[in-house]
């Protein structure tokens, strides 16, 4: 009779094609089954040594049976409970880059190898139509954001204990890069903010070029962030416009983003102008709408306007924020305190993106160490080369029409077809349709498309004079419109996904608002 095993040391067995066969349990269900690991050698001394390490990895930790759920699978459920705002609009790249290489894959079996040879092949061939110049290789900045979405998921994985480790720990992802940014010299600022225009948007721009904030951030600044007294303005929520349409006021990029910063007393002087003649709760209105913040298109808008009439090289509105970063470096202040102001995650960050400037820094700062022990030092131009215009061909794209959705081809073989409508609670609704060819797609999607606007009319037939009460919070009147307009639904995922919410705010809330419905309970 064979020698039993201690307790927890697994299970070993010898399989008819001649290899070894190994078992331990790594976590239990829900029930109380326990979850298995399986591991395969061709020699029992290999399937022992493959155990050993497997029960060091998982001796600490009790995997729930989660784990035995596809990566792509744990991505969806990661984007709907876990992902940021931020996150979201990286959904194209789990899709497109993620999902057809890894999503198959059991999520707690993904292994550091994986996730190598998946930025290996990404670098190589994640480009799914052919450049004229690079083919079909992916940047090294797309393979770190694909890097940085990854990184974050199983991290949140791990976390949960549906995997032992994190396998992007220690993978090797190239270092970003980024384009050289078009820097106003303190000559164009001057000309740029002495142009003749209304004087809202020669407020905006000053503001802007004194304080660096991102285009969505200054866009969403109210009264009540500003201290005059203090010289202080608080940034504590973004504007943007999705592509449908309507002004959503929103969380900053990071939560570095929420932050107090110090204004130059000059941009004070002007904000405290400005209030004198305020109409409106917002710093800077819509000008028809002053109930509304200005809308972050307006001010690309009136930017490209201003440089076009004072023939100033052409910037993007991004730009601003790199020449008052760029000025601020070179005026002496340290890296610390301008990713502060600026709401980088880490002053490496601010370094990665501002090399240059920093670099100059030194180069200036050992010249000034020479010049104090009395050397002389040989003083040489930078030499800046600049491509040719000529050679700059765009790339045109055909734009859809509103409400007729996108098309994107997935792979080769592949299309996918998408409608994003807003549903009347304020929600946005994304579905999908797939084909192998476009014509195929494009049949599929004006289906999806015809019966999602169906279901739309009909909750605006049924939603007509129905107001949630004024009582509730604008949190709790989402939860009970949504709940309203959806009585069937009772899952506290699907309404926190419906509404915008955490699961555990549409848990928080949900029975109150059953109370007031009228409708059933979470079995």
């Amino acid at each position: 009779m064979a020698k039993r095993r201690p307790s927890g040391d697994g299970m070993v067995r010898k399989r008819e094609d001649g290899r070894w066969e190994g078992r331990i349990v790594v976590g239990h269900e829900q029930n109380g089954e326990p979850i298995f690991r399986y591991v395969l050698a061709k020699t029992q001394k290999e399937l022992l040594d493959k155990l050993h390490r497997d029960l060091g990895a998982f001796q600490d930790v009790e995997l729930t049976e989660d784990s035995r759920m596809a990566l792509g699978e744990w991505l969806d459920r990661w984007m709907e409970d876990y992902g940021a705002d931020t996150l979201r609009s990286y959904e194209q790249f789990i899709r497109c880059y993620i999902k057809p290489y890894l999503g198959d894959k059991i999520v707690s079996r993904v292994t550091r190898m994986d996730i190598q040879k998946l930025y290996r092949k990404l670098n190589h061939e994640g480009r799914v139509r052919e450049h004229p110049e690079h083919g079909h290789e992916l940047s090294d900045t797309m393979v770190l954001r694909i890097h940085a979405i990854l990184h974050r998921c199983l991290k949140d994985a791990e976390a949960d204990h549906v995997i032992t480790r994190n396998p992007t720990d220690g993978a090797v992802v190239p270092k970003a890069s980024y384009k050289p940014k078009q820097i106003l010299t303190k000559e164009q600022m001057d000309t740029f903010l002495a142009a003749d225009r209304n004087k809202i948007w020669r407020d905006f721009f000053y503001t802007e070029l004194t304080t660096g904030l991102r285009r969505g951030e200054i866009c969403g600044l109210m009264w009540q962030d500003f201290d005059e007294k203090d010289g202080t303005l608080k940034v504590l929520r973004s504007v943007n416009v999705p592509k449908a349409g309507e002004l959503e006021i929103g969380e900053t990029k990071t939560s570095q983003g929420r932050r107090t910063i110090r204004l130059p007393p000059s941009t004070v002087q002007r904000l405290k102008e400005r209030k004198k003649h305020a109409v409106s709760q917002w710093i800077f209105p819509e000008p028809l709408a002053p109930e509304k913040p200005v809308r972050p298109s307006a001010a690309y808008y009136w930017m490209k306007r201003i440089l076009k009439e004072t023939g100033l090289p052409e910037t993007g509105f991004h730009d601003l924020r790199h020449t008052f970063a760029t000025l601020s470096l070179e005026s002496g202040m340290d890296v610390k305190t301008l990713s502060a102001m600026l709401g980088h995650v880490s002053a490496a960050t601010t370094l990665d993106i501002y090399t240059h400037v920093t670099g100059d820094m030194q180069t200036e700062a050992a010249a000034q160490i020479d010049r104090g022990l009395g050397n002389a030092v040989q003083e040489s131009p930078a030499q800046v080369e600049q491509g040719s215009v000529e050679d700059f061909q765009p790339v045109l794209r055909k734009t859809r029409k509103p409400g007729t959705g996108c098309i994107t081809q997935i792979n080769d073989h592949l299309f996918e077809g998408r409608y994003s409508p807003t549903w009347p609670d304020g929600t946005k609704h994304s579905k999908c349709v797939y084909a192998h060819t476009r014509e195929e797609c494009e049949a599929k999607l004006k289906a999806l498309i015809q019966q999602m606007n169906a279901e739309r009319q009909a909750l605006r037939d049924q939603a007509r004079g129905v107001t949630p009460p004024d009582k509730l919070t604008k949190t709790q009147k989402k939860i009970w419109t949504y709940m309203k307009f959806h009585p069937n639904v009772t899952s506290y995922r699907a309404i926190a996904r419906g509404t915008g919410v955490t699961r555990h705010t549409a848990a928080k809330w949900y029975e109150m608002m059953c109370g007031m419905l009228g409708v059933g309970n979470l079995k």
